[in-house]
C-alpha cells in the first residue's frame, strides 16, 4: 500500500481537509475520516434525507507511519481501548465503568507516533455492541463477530499534521439521498437484527466474557483474545 485512493462523505464538499478541524470524541479522536469504498462513503454522505458529497482523494503513504488495528499486531481489545477512551458515553452500572478502566489501562494501542489508524468503523449500532461486551452480556467471540454484521467496513483516519499535508483532493460528486440514505437504513437495521440472533447463540464453555478479565482469569496472550 502506497498511493490510495480515499473517500470521504460528508454534507459538504471538502477541497481541503484542515488538520485539528473535527469533533475529539469520534472514534479515534481528533482526525479526517475516510475509507476506500466509495458506496460507504456515499452512505455516510446522507446521515439524513438530504444531498450530500463524496469527496475523493490520493495519499501517499510511503513516509506516513500507519497503525492498522486490522492487522495480526493488535486484536479487538486495542480497538475497543481506543474506541472508550475517545466516545463519549456514560457506563451503566459501576462494573461497566470498571470494565472501561480496565481495557484503557490495560489495552490501549500506543499510537502517539502515528500518522494515520485503519480500523473498523463504529457508528452508534456497532458501539452499543461494545458496550454490550463491557456489561458481559455477549463474550468476546460474540463481538467479533459483531464486528461483520451489516459489511461497515474499515476507515483509514488522518490523525497528524504530517498526514494532512500528503492528502490531494481530486473531485467531490453530489449524492442523492433517495438511494443512500436508504441503504444506510437497511445496512443498519439487519446489522441490527443480525446481531439480536447472534445475541441468543448459547457461549460455548471455553469462551471469554468481561468479568473473566477484570478477575484476572485472562493473560493478555491469551491466544483466544
Amino acid at each position: 500500500m502506497s498511493n490510495i485512493k480515499i473517500y470521504h462523505g460528508s454534507k459538504q464538499e471538502v477541497r481541503n481537509p484542515r488538520y485539528g478541524i473535527g469533533k475529539p470524541y469520534n472514534d479515534y479522536g481528533l482526525g479526517f475520516y475516510c475509507t476506500q469504498n466509495i458506496e460507504i462513503a456515499k452512505e455516510w454522505a446522507c446521515p439524513d434525507n438530504s444531498k450530500g458529497f463524496v469527496n475523493e482523494y490520493s495519499i501517499d503513504l510511503t513516509e506516513l507511519n500507519v497503525t492498522n488495528l486490522l492487522d495480526n499486531s493488535f486484536n479487538i481489545l486495542n480497538w475497543i481501548a481506543l474506541l472508550l477512551k475517545n466516545r463519549s458515553f456514560v457506563p451503566s452500572s459501576s462494573s461497566s465503568q470498571s470494565a472501561k478502566q480496565f481495557l484503557i489501562e490495560n489495552f490501549s494501542p500506543l499510537i502517539n507516533n502515528s500518522d494515520i489508524i485503519i480500523g473498523y468503523r463504529a457508528d452508534d449500532s456497532y458501539f452499543s455492541f461494545a458496550r454490550e461486551f463491557l456489561n458481559s452480556s455477549i463474550s468476546l467471540s460474540q463481538l467479533k463477530k459483531a464486528m461483520k454484521l451489516g459489511s461497515l467496513g474499515e476507515q483509514i483516519v488522518l490523525i497528524s499534521k504530517n498526514a494532512f499535508e500528503k492528502i490531494k483532493f481530486i473531485e467531490s460528486t453530489a449524492v442523492e439521498p433517495s438511494t443512500y440514505h436508504t441503504r444506510r437504513r437497511i445496512r443498519d437495521l439487519n446489522a441490527k437484527i443480525e446481531y439480536y440472533s447472534l445475541r441468543e447463540e448459547m457461549p460455548q464453555k471455553n469462551e471469554i466474557f468481561m468479568l473473566d478479565l477484570l478477575r484476572g482469569d485472562i493473560e493478555k496472550n491469551d491466544p483466544r483474545i
